[in-house]
């Protein structure tokens, strides 16, 4: 046996994009959605393939190690479904703060329009 332990397993950090999976080995697996756009830390050892975000885990799957294959977690499935369903009934609100009427600069400077009235 060596002094010293070898290094095993493989850790990167991935940003996550919008799909929610990570590639690991030429196989796809789910992580939760409210990662998207951040940067998760993928680990996998011989057995399991960890995503982690700031230090807490965000998705665990058993080390698939066939070619082409999708693993996701129901739970990442209805998490999506959740968030995309708040995001579509976002209602856009009419007032909105740093916007103006455009009437009011042409009344601050006096604008005149073609038939005569002041804006």
């Amino acid at each position: 046996m060596p002094p010293v332990a070898p290094v095993t397993g493989f850790t990167a950090p991935v940003r996550l994009p919008r799909d929610y999976y990570v590639r690991m080995g030429s196989n796809d697996y789910s992580v939760h959605p409210q990662a998207i756009g951040r940067f998760v830390e993928v680990t996998a050892d011989l057995d399991t393939v960890s995503i982690s975000l700031d230090g807490k885990c965000i998705g665990t799957h058993p080390r698939c190690w066939g070619a082409g294959q999708s693993l996701t977690d129901p739970e990442h499935v209805q998490a999506a479904r959740t968030l995309r369903r708040a995001f579509q009934n976002t209602t856009p609100t009419t007032d909105t703060p740093g916007l103006r009427d455009l009437a009011d600069y042409d009344r601050a400077f006096g604008v005149v329009l073609d038939d005569g009235r002041v804006a």
